[in-house]
C-alpha cells in the first residue's frame, strides 16, 4: 500500500490532476519546439533595493543616505553594468547570478508590480483611481502575482493560462504539463490545464510490492489496479481510486526521472535546490512524455525581513543564486538552455527606508530572468532614481519612482507586461495574451524586449 501520509498528499495533488489522459511510460516523439517556463517565487517580499544597487556616485550616495544601517558597502557589491543606465552592484550573496548576468544569460527587469493601468504619483491621491486591492497584504499579493488579477477574484494562474493557449503543442503529452514542486500553487492552474502538485524526492513508490516470489508481487499489482479502476458506486471512493490509479501510472515516470537521470550537474541540497533538481529531471524526460510546453513553479520562503534583514537576506539570496545557477547549468547539459526560461516573482518589494534592522512591505520590485533565450546583461525599464526619494511630498516634485515618503517603489512596469513578454516567448500569439493577462490591454508596451 501507499502510506497514509503519501495517500493524503496524493489526494490533494491528484484531485487537480484529474482530467489528464491516462499517464503512460511508453516513449512518444519529442517535440522539436519544446519550451518551459520556470517560476521561482520568493515568498515574503524580497528587498529589491539591496538586490540591485545603483553605483552612480550621486545615486549611491542617495541610497546610503536613505538606507542607513541597511546600506551595503560599495566594496561588498558585485559590479555589473548596463550600457544605457551605467554601473550597478548586485548583493554580495549572488556571485553565481553576477556571472550569468555578465555572460548575457540574465536580465534584470526593474520596478515591476501589480497595476490595473499605468499609474502616476498624482493618481495615488485620487480615491476613484483603480488600484490593486490590499497592496500590503502577503496573502492577497501572493495570489495576485500568481493569478495576474489585481484582486483576489482570480481562480486560475497566468502560468496555467499560458499552457491553456498552447494545448496544441501538448496533444501527445503523457505527463502533466503544469507542475508545482512547492505545494498547490494557483500559478500553475489553468482554465483547462490542471495543476499537478508534486513533492521533491517523492516518487510515490509503494510499500509491499516486493514480495517473493515475483509472481506474488505481480498478483498484488494486478489486484490493486483492478480495485483502483473499478466503479464502486460511491463518488468519493471513485475519486480516491482515480487518485490512486493516476499515482500508480505516474510513479514509474517519476522514479525514472529520479534514478534514471543521467544529469551530472550537482545541485545544492537546499529546499530550492531540491525543487529545481527535480524540475530538471522532469525536463530530461521530455522525449519520453511528448510534451511541447511545460510550466513549473517552485519557491523559497523567509523574505519577510522585518528584522535582522542583513543576514537573513544574504542567507536566502545565496540559496537562490546557487540553485538557479545549477539549474541553468543543467539546462545546458540537457541541450535546452535556450528552451527553458527561469524567472522570479515575489509578493511585493520593500521600503527603501529601514524599520529598525529590517524593512516594511512595499510595492514595486526588481525581478530576474535567466536562460539561453534571454536578452541578458542589461536592466530592463528605467531604474528608480534614489535622489527622487528626498522630493516626495514636495509641491513641485515631478518624480514618479516612489509612492510614499518611506521609499515604496511605484511600479513603472506592470506584472502583465512582464508576464506577457514571457508568455509570448512561450508561444502565445499576441491576441491570446489578453486572455492570459486581463489588464494587459491598458498598457502600450506588450513586449518588454528581454526575450530573444
Amino acid at each position: 500500500m501507499i502510506s497514509r501520509r503519501t495517500f493524503l498528499q496524493l489526494s490533494a495533488s491528484f484531485g487537480m490532476v484529474a482530467g489528464l489522459r491516462q499517464f503512460e511510460l511508453a516513449a512518444t516523439p519529442a517535440q522539436a519546439d519544446y519550451k518551459a517556463l520556470v517560476c521561482v517565487f520568493l515568498f515574503g517580499g524580497n528587498d529589491g533595493h539591496n538586490l540591485v544597487v545603483p553605483l552612480n556616485p550621486t545615486q549611491y550616495a542617495a541610497y546610503t543616505g536613505a538606507r542607513g544601517g541597511l546600506a551595503i558597502a560599495q566594496n561588498q557589491l558585485l559590479p555589473i553594468n548596463d550600457a544605457a543606465q551605467g554601473p550597478f552592484g548586485l548583493h554580495y550573496g549572488v556571485p553565481e547570478l553576477q556571472a550569468l548576468y555578465n555572460q548575457g544569460k540574465m536580465a534584470i527587469v526593474s520596478n515591476v508590480g501589480m497595476l490595473v493601468q499605468p499609474t502616476s504619483f498624482q493618481n495615488l491621491s485620487n480615491s476613484s483611481f483603480p488600484l490593486p486591492t490590499q497592496l500590503r497584504s502577503h496573502s492577497d499579493q501572493v495570489s495576485q502575482m500568481q493569478t495576474g488579477y489585481p484582486n483576489t477574484g482570480g481562480n486560475s494562474g497566468w502560468g496555467g493560462r499560458s499552457a491553456d493557449v498552447m494545448q496544441s503543442s501538448n496533444a501527445a503529452a503523457t505527463f502533466p504539463v503544469s507542475v508545482s514542486l512547492n505545494g498547490a500553487a494557483i500559478f500553475c492552474a489553468g482554465v483547462s490545464t490542471p495543476l499537478a502538485s508534486l513533492q521533491p524526492g517523492n516518487y510515490m513508490t509503494q510499500n509491499g510490492m516486493n514480495a517473493y516470489p515475483a509472481a506474488a508481487s505481480a498478483a498484488r499489482a494486478s489486484a490493486q489496479q483492478t480495485i483502483a479502476t473499478t466503479d464502486s458506486g460511491n463518488s468519493i471512493i471513485n475519486l480516491a481510486n482515480k487518485a490512486m490509479a493516476d499515482a500508480i501510472t505516474l510513479s514509474p515516470m517519476l522514479v525514472n526521472a529520479g534514478s534514471g537521470s543521467t544529469l551530472t550537474t550537482v545541485f545544492p541540497g537546499t529546499q530550492l535546490g531540491n525543487q529545481l533538481r527535480d524540475i530538471a529531471r522532469i525536463i530530461s524526460l521530455r522525449a519520453q512524455t511528448g510534451v511541447g510546453r511545460q510550466v513549473f513553479f517552485c519557491g523559497l520562503g523567509g523574505f519577510d525581513t522585518h528584522s535582522s534583514q542583513s543576514y537573513n537576506q544574504y542567507d536566502l539570496l545565496q540559496q537562490v543564486s546557487k540553485a538557479v545557477s545549477a539549474f541553468y547549468a543543467a539546462t545546458v547539459e540537457l541541450g535546452v538552455a535556450d528552451k527553458v526560461t527561469t524567472f522570479t516573482l515575489s509578493d511585493f518589494g520593500r521600503t527603501l527606508q529601514p524599520s529598525g534592522t529590517g524593512t516594511d512591505h512595499g510595492w514595486g520590485n526588481h525581478h530576474l530572468v535567466v536562460g539561453g533565450a534571454v536578452s541578458g546583461g542589461r536592466i530592463i525599464g528605467a531604474f528608480p532614481q534614489m535622489t527622487a526619494y528626498s522630493t516626495i511630498g514636495q509641491a513641485n516634485s515631478t518624480q514618479q519612482d516612489f509612492a510614499d515618503n518611506r521609499g515604496t517603489m511605484l511600479p513603472r512596469l506592470s506584472l502583465a507586461q512582464y508576464g506577457a513578454t514571457l508568455a509570448k516567448w512561450f508561444g502565445a500569439a499576441d491576441p491570446q495574451l489578453d486572455s492570459v493577462f486581463p489588464t494587459l490591454s491598458g498598457f502600450a508596451a506588450r513586449d518588454l524586449g528581454f526575450m530573444l
